[in-house]
C-alpha cells in the first residue's frame, strides 16, 4: 500500500513530463542500450559503444516496452516505479534508524530534492542503485545477512559504483574493531563476524560475473578504452582530485537546497534536545550515524578519484542519508520542526524551477524540460523545411535526428557531427571548408547551447574558469549569430528558454543535388 501511494504521488507530480522525449545521456547511451535489449535481446549494446554498465535497469525498461510499447511515457513510468521503490526503502531505513515521523519527513524531502525529482522519471541507473542501497542498509542495521547480500548484489547490478557501500562497510568491519577497541559502544558491531563479512563480500560476485561476461564478449572489462581513459586515467591528477573532492562535498551537503538542510542541522545541534513525557527525544544511535558516515565518505572519496563527469546524480545513494540525519536532528531539537520541514520542502520545490548562478547539468532540475522543448522545436523546423538536408550538429542532437525512436523526428536525417559549438571548434571547421574550396559537406546547422548560460556566473572567473576548462571539459558555446557569420550562413530559426537556446542556420552555398528541402 505504501508503495502504491508513493507511485501514485510520483505519477501525479510527473504527469506533464511523462511524454517528453529522451534527453542528454538518456538519448546518448542508456535508451539506445535498452533499445538493443528490446530489439535483439543483447545485454551488450550494439547501436552504441559499450560502457560496461550492468544491464539490470535497462532490462527493466525493455521489459515494460515489450508489455506496453517502446515509447517515452512507458520508460518514464517504469522509472517512476523504481523511484517509488527507492523512496519506500528510504522510509524503511529512516524508520529503523529513528521513528515514523522522521521517516515521513526524510521521504518527503528526498522525493522533492530537485536532483531526485528530475531523475525520478529518467532512464538512468543511479536512482535504482540508491534504492537497492537503502534497502541493503536497512538489512545491514538488522544484521539480516542474506537479505543484505541480495540487496547489495542488486545494487551492483543496477550501477557498478553501488559496490562502494558494501566495500566500505566490509573494510570498516575489518579495521574498526582494532582501531576502536576501547570505544566499542561507537560501533554497530563491535566484534568481527566472518559470516557478515562474507555476505558483504559475496554481494560483489554478481557484478564480477557481469564484468567477466562483458570482457568475454567485447574484450574490455570496464568499458571501451575511451570510456576507461575518460573516467579513470584522465582523472589521475592531484589537483583535479582535490577539486573533484570539493565538488563531491558540495553535491552532498550544499547543492540545490541541501545547504539549508546542512545549515539547519548545524544550528539545531547548538540547542538542547526536546522532551516528550519528561524524556529526551531520541537521536539516531551513534553507531548508526557512524555507519552512514562511512558510506558517505566512501562515495565522496571514491568518486573524487574516478569519474570524468562530476555529476550530482552519482551521489544519490548517499544524499538521502544526509537528509535523514538532518531531519532527525531537526525533529529532535527544534520545537517548530514541522514548519521547518515544510519550509525545506518548499525550498526544494522552488529548486525544480530556479536555475542557480553557475553552470549545472540540465538533468538536475526542470531545465531538462526546457532542453527537450527547444530540441523538439529545432527538430520540427528541420523536418518541415530541411527534411532531406545534411545537418551539421553536435551530440546529443546528432542522435536525436537520426534515431526516430528517441521521440524527436519521424524519419532519420543525414548528420554531419561536430564536437561542440565553441569558438575553436567552429573556426577550425570554417578553416577546413576554406582549404577545401568546395561546397560544404552540410547544408544546414542545428546549433544549441550545450551548457546552461547563467545571467551572472559566479564561477566564471580565474582560477575557477581555468580549472573547469582544464579538468572538467568546460567550454563556452558561440552565439548563433557568430556561428552563422563564421560559417557563412544565416539564422532562419531561433528560440530561447531560461538560459538555453537553439538555432537553425541555413548555409548560403548550394545544397547537395540529392537534397530537396522545402524553403522556409
Amino acid at each position: 500500500m505504501a508503495f502504491a501511494l508513493l507511485f501514485a504521488a510520483l505519477v501525479a507530480l510527473h504527469g506533464p513530463l511523462l511524454r517528453l522525449p529522451y534527453v542528454w545521456d538518456e538519448a546518448g547511451y542508456y535508451v539506445p542500450a535498452a533499445h538493443d535489449i528490446f530489439v535483439s535481446g543483447s545485454l551488450i549494446p550494439l547501436s552504441t559503444v559499450s560502457n560496461a554498465h550492468p544491464p539490470l535497469v535497462l532490462a527493466w525498461v525493455a521489459f515494460w516496452w515489450g508489455v506496453l510499447g517502446a515509447v517515452p511515457w512507458v520508460s518514464r513510468t517504469a522509472m517512476l516505479a523504481v523511484a517509488a521503490f527507492t523512496l519506500l526503502g528510504v522510509h524503511r531505513l529512516a524508520e529503523r534508524a529513528n521513528n515514523t515521523a522522521v521517516a515521513a519527513g526524510t521521504t518527503l524531502l528526498t522525493a522533492l530534492y530537485p536532483v531526485f525529482f528530475a531523475q525520478s522519471s529518467m532512464v538512468h541507473l543511479d536512482l535504482a542503485a540508491a534504492g537497492f542501497t537503502a534497502w541493503a542498509l536497512r538489512a545491514y542495521l538488522d544484521d539480516r545477512r542474506w537479505e543484505m547480500l541480495a540487496w547489495f548484489a542488486l545494487a551492483g547490478l543496477a550501477k557498478e559504483t553501488a559496490i562502494l557501500a558494501p566495500v566500505a562497510l566490509l573494510v570498516w568491519e575489518v579495521v574498526a574493531p582494532a582501531l576502536f577497541r576501547k570505544f566499542g559502544k561507537l560501533l554497530l558491531f563491535p566484534a568481527r563476524d566472518f559470516g557478515r563479512m562474507l555476505a558483504l563480500a559475496g554481494s560483489l560476485l554478481p557484478l564480477v560475473l557481469w564484468f567477466a561476461y562483458h570482457s568475454s564478449r567485447t574484450g574490455f572489462v570496464f568499458g571501451n578504452p575511451e570510456f576507461f581513459r575518460y573516467n579513470v586515467q584522465a582523472t589521475a591528477n592531484p589537483l583535479r582530485i582535490l577539486l573533484a573532492f570539493g565538488s563531491r562535498l558540495w553535491q552532498t551537503f550544499i547543492y540545490m537546497g541541501l545547504w539549508a538542510v546542512t545549515g539547519l542541522t548545524v544550528f539545531a545541534m547548538t540547542l538542547a534536545a526536546r522532551t516528550d513525557g519528561g524524556e529526551e527525544r531520541p537521536r539516531i544511535a551513534i553507531p548508526i550515524q557512524i555507519t552512514f558516515a562511512v558510506v558517505i565518505l566512501a562515495y565522496v572519496v571514491a568518486l573524487s578519484l574516478v569519474g570524468g563527469a562530476v555529476l550530482s546524480r552519482y551521489m544519490l545513494p548517499v544524499v538521502p542519508l544526509v537528509i535523514l540525519i538532518g531531519v532527525s536532528t531537526i525533529w529532535r531539537r527544534l520545537a517548530e520542526w514541522k514548519l521547518v520541514l515544510g519550509g525545506l520542502a518548499a525550498l526544494f520545490v522552488a529548486g525544480w524551477f530556479w536555475n542557480p548562478y553557475y553552470s549545472f547539468p540540465f538533468e538536475d532540475n526542470l531545465a531538462y524540460r526546457d532542453y527537450v522543448l527547444l530540441h523538439q522545436a529545432g527538430a520540427s523546423y528541420l523536418e518541415q523545411h530541411f527534411a532531406h538536408a545534411r545537418v551539421l550538429t553536435a551530440w546529443t542532437a546528432s542522435d536525436e535526428l537520426n534515431r526516430p525512436w528517441l521521440g524527436y523526428v519521424y524519419q532519420p536525417m543525414r548528420i554531419v557531427r561536430i564536437e561542440n559549438f565553441s569558438e575553436g571548434e567552429i573556426r577550425a571547421l570554417a578553416a577546413v571548408n576554406q582549404v577545401r574550396n568546395s561546397p560544404t559537406p552540410y547544408d544546414v546547422v542545428l546549433a544549441f547551447s550545450t551548457k546552461y548560460e547563467a545571467p551572472f556566473d559566479i564561477t566564471d572567473r580565474q582560477p575557477w574558469s581555468g580549472f573547469k576548462v582544464r579538468f572538467f571539459g568546460y567550454h563556452r558555446d558561440l552565439p548563433p549569430e557568430d556561428i552563422a557569420r563564421i560559417l557563412g550562413g544565416r539564422v532562419v530559426m531561433q528560440e530561447r528558454r531560461r538560459g538555453q537556446w537553439i538555432a537553425v542556420i541555413a548555409m548560403e552555398t548550394q545544397m547537395d543535388p540529392t537534397s530537396r528541402p522545402l524553403q522556409p
